[in-house]
């Protein structure tokens, strides 16, 4: 059975659809760009901060479903310059000890609202 996932400690969406989706013991979580939720404001100040800003929205939408980081199987990275991608990858890799989710990062030509990262996960609980 699907259960949506919605939380106030995450970006509100900013068109039709869901934070997240529960299918059985599988979550798919939509992209996240760097908007405080608290403020509804954008973090743009740098790449790594803008890159921060978007894994603690993807861990709020995590755990509101009762799911942590370490619950991620695969992840897509959405970047508006791959050169950006060292800064990226290095704030990603730093919310991981081991056994790293499977990934894909690619360029793309534009983002929502102007931003640089865009990430977009799926977890599962065994």
């Amino acid at each position: 059975m699907k259960k949506i996932i919605n939380t106030s400690k995450a970006p509100a969406p900013i068109g039709p659809y869901s934070q997240a989706v529960q299918i059985d013991q599988t979550l798919y979580v939509s992209g996240q760009i760097a908007i405080d939720p608290s403020s509804n404001e954008l973090v743009m100040g740098s790449v790594e901060e803008e890159s921060h800003q978007v894994m603690r929205n993807l861990s709020a939408v995590l755990s509101e479903a009762g799911y942590s980081l370490e619950n991620i199987v695969k992840a897509t990275i959405f970047l508006s310059d791959m050169t950006l991608f060292p800064k990226v990858n290095e704030v990603y890799g730093s919310y991981f000890n081991s056994d790293f989710p499977a990934r894909e990062t690619v360029a793309v030509a534009g983002l929502p609202k102007g931003v640089n990262v865009e990430i977009s996960i799926i977890a599962c609980k065994d």
